[in-house]
């Protein structure tokens, strides 16, 4: 089940990164949205990741 949850995403991902180029040179309105929200879950995974490790450095033990 899990396997099939990882290669779901993947496939996905894939696809988001596909339509960000296809987008980028010009491709048809939809693929246009579909990089717009890759692009957009791209930078918000990055910057939950980037206050995670802020809240994990600074709620270290101080040894």
């Amino acid at each position: 089940m899990v396997g099939a949850v990882l290669i779901g995403v993947l496939v996905l991902v894939v696809a988001g990164c596909g339509c960000v180029v296809w987008a980028d040179r010009g491709g048809p309105p939809w693929t246009r949205v579909v990089a717009a929200l890759t692009v957009r879950t791209g930078e918000a995974l990055r910057s939950a990741l980037r206050s995670r490790r802020r809240r994990n450095t600074n709620s270290g033990s101080g040894d």
